[in-house]
């Protein structure tokens, strides 16, 4: 009896549906910034993989450059 009380706390229907609407507001906001927020976090992603590849490929030049010497 007291677990179901607890749980009862948490739920709360409106009877005017209305109230949803800045929920879904403040849902559609947060969903926007979520999906901006990643495709920034992928851009710099795709810079970085190819700053490191570039440095990769100078490593790998400077070192056949360096043993062709020996």
């Amino acid at each position: 009896m007291k677990q179901s009380l607890i749980i009862a706390l948490f739920l709360y229907f409106p009877e005017d549906k209305s109230e949803y609407i800045p929920a879904f507001i403040w849902m559609g906001i947060f969903t926007v910034g979520a999906v901006l927020a990643w495709r920034f976090v992928i851009v710099i992603s795709r810079k970085e993989e190819q700053k490191a590849k570039q440095l990769e490929e100078e490593m790998i030049a400077k070192k056949r450059s360096n043993s062709s010497k020996f």
